[in-house]
């Protein structure tokens, strides 16, 4: 089977101070949908909050037309995994799980991330499942910062430790959804490498300084499996089992990692394997 080479785009530390600047403005927007989001809320509002703060902070939405997507933010509820298309009909209602993936690009550089919230009083199983994957996120970036410090990580490497962060947490009890995962970010939103969330380690491009990466679990309460809807966009659950999707842009240095879209640059998580030029910053 014939496969296509990777291109992929290394950067510079003055390139990803950029992409940091970038990942800022997506952090500042997804805190401020974090705070509106409540039972009545449409999800058309918090995509207006999104595009509000994102243009105010001089940025622009990089969903917003990409491959005519029609909005500045994918909000997910329940059920949808990924790029469901936000809209004043879809009202949160109380225990609702809601993921909200959201993206800008500044001065040329794109920052991408989401997160998974719950809506008034969420049962304590649909938490569990935010958490693992939470967790499993940040597992994977450890495992990144790990590999670009030792000069030995694969790309691979990180894939499985999302995959095993999973599987502890859950017994599993989740589905690690196929066919999705993070990317390599920087002057487009997808480039290579793709990352996928499960795998065998020690595979793939190495983990080097100047690799900068989107990386996003995407797990369910049941069957990985997803179907896309007519829209040609929202990804739902094949089970109608509840989902949830979360995302960090992060770039690899030489001492370590800078997640680019933590407001802490990753430090409260990740500690020492957090790059210095992020605890400068």
């Amino acid at each position: 089977m014939f496969r296509r080479p990777l291109t992929i785009e290394y950067k510079d530390p003055e390139q990803i101070a950029k992409m940091r600047a970038a990942g800022l403005v997506v952090a500042h927007a997804l805190a401020a949908m974090r705070d509106a989001v409540a039972p009545g809320v449409s999800t058309a509002k918090l995509d207006a909050i999104a595009e509000d703060v994102i243009r105010s902070a001089g940025a622009v939405p990089s969903f917003k037309g990409y491959l005519g997507f029609p909005a500045s933010i994918c909000a997910s509820v329940n059920s949808q995994v990924v790029h469901a298309i936000p809209t004043a009909a879809q009202v949160l209602q109380e225990g609702d799980l809601i993921s909200i993936d959201c993206g800008a690009i500044l001065d040329g550089w794109h920052g991408d991330s989401a997160i998974t919230v719950g809506v008034g009083e969420v049962a304590r199983s649909l938490i569990h499942l935010a958490t693992v994957a939470e967790d499993a996120l940040w597992a994977g970036l450890a495992e990144a910062a790990r590999g670009v410090r030792s000069g030995q990580g694969r790309l691979t490497d990180i894939s499985r430790a999302i995959e095993t962060s999973i599987k502890k947490a859950g017994g599993g009890r989740y589905g690690i959804v196929d066919g999705y995962g993070g990317h390599g970010i920087g002057t487009e939103m997808h480039q290579d490498p793709h990352v996928l969330n499960h795998g065998r380690p020690g595979r793939g491009p190495r983990l080097v300084p100047g690799l900068c990466l989107a990386i996003e679990p995407m797990i369910t309460m049941g069957s990985p499996r997803t179907v896309e809807l007519s829209d040609g966009w929202t990804v739902v659950t094949q089970d109608g089992s509840v989902a949830a999707h979360v995302e960090h842009t992060s770039a690899l240095m030489d001492d370590g990692i800078w997640v680019l879209t933590a407001e802490d640059g990753g430090r409260s998580r990740l500690g020492p394997l957090v790059s210095s030029a992020a605890a400068a910053a």
